[in-house]
């Protein structure tokens, strides 16, 4: 079997494309904004917020999660959810740079 196409971009390239991949949701979105509002949360509370079913809730919680822009610990019989500020920490820095190189080429 052949490369994969990643296979030709930077380990950075293929995270942040990952990460951006994984936000590529509007419902993700929103999912994470909650996140930064109550700090942590059983995915019963983010269903009482959003218009989702609880079932779809998990899916977006489950991509988050293997994109580790969230993590899950186990309280009891529930998941916790909280933001992983490791992976935004990642993301503001790419945004930082990008931020960085339009003012010295623009300004």
């Amino acid at each position: 079997m052949g490369a994969s196409k990643s296979d030709s971009f930077s380990e950075e390239h293929n995270e942040i494309a990952t990460l951006f991949k994984a936000l590529s949701h509007p419902a993700r979105i929103a999912i994470v904004d909650y996140l930064l509002s109550v700090d942590k949360c059983i995915c019963g509370d983010i269903v009482n917020e959003l218009p989702l079913a609880q079932p779809t809730i998990s899916q977006h919680l489950a991509a988050l999660k293997n994109a580790n822009i969230i993590k899950g610990t186990i309280e009891g019989t529930a998941i916790c959810y909280c933001i992983n500020t490791e992976t935004l920490q990642k993301i503001e820095d790419y945004f930082s740079a990008i931020s960085s190189k339009l003012k010295s080429k623009f300004c």
